[in-house]
């Protein structure tokens, strides 16, 4: 293993234990995030012969940056439906998709979103745009810059992971309740994009 494969790895523990301390509300899952925490945090002393003077590698108050996420617009057949996921938290709906994880490319990131939460094995199309979430959010929410793809199913398991709990393809003129993470204008722009083969951004 090279020396980069190792620090890479290293920060890639710090920040699957600062987004578990982040956003965890089990008291033993944060026990365990603070304790992976803490010894990774040793290793990249360590390794990088340098004191990191805050708890975790990555600040908290940084200079403020959009946060990236993926969605993926997957259509069915003659392009009438498309394929949405209920969300356990709000049992609303949306696209397959969520935050890009570090050392993710986006179309890697959009197919691991796609197995996690609608047990789709999909390839990735085409790209669709690159979008400026931020006016279509809620107040109290972070800006975000979403990266849209267009995916065709291979394979369709029957088992996704806990975040969703329904999969399915809906008509695209008689949605289901859509999630409060996005918004009825921003989704009609990607299916719209998606299914005239444009690409949109900003």
């Amino acid at each position: 293993m090279e020396q980069k494969d190792i620090f890479d790895f290293i920060v890639k523990v710090q920040a699957i234990s600062k987004i578990g301390l982040t956003y965890s509300k089990d008291p033993y899952a944060l026990d365990n995030y603070n304790e992976l925490n803490e010894l990774s945090k040793k290793f990249l002393e360590d390794f990088t012969n340098v004191k990191i003077e805050r708890p975790n590698y990555f600040e908290k108050d940084v200079y403020p940056t959009p946060n990236v996420s993926v969605r993926t617009v997957i259509f069915n057949k003659d392009k009438t439906k498309i394929l949405m996921v209920r969300e356990v938290s709000s049992h609303e709906y949306s696209l397959p998709g969520g935050w890009c994880d570090l050392y993710d490319s986006p179309s890697v990131a959009a197919k691991e979103e796609c197995l996690q939460e609608a047990g789709a094995e999909v390839e990735i199309v085409r790209l669709v745009g690159i979008t400026d979430r931020t006016p279509y959010k809620r107040s109290g929410t972070i800006p975000e810059y979403v990266i849209v793809f267009e995916g065709k199913i291979n394979v369709l398991h029957e088992e996704h992971e806990y975040e969703t709990d329904d999969v399915g393809f809906f008509e695209i003129n008689n949605l289901p309740p859509i999630s409060r993470k996005t918004s009825i204008i921003e989704l009609t722009r990607f299916i719209n994009a998606a299914k005239d083969n444009q690409t949109i951004f900003d």
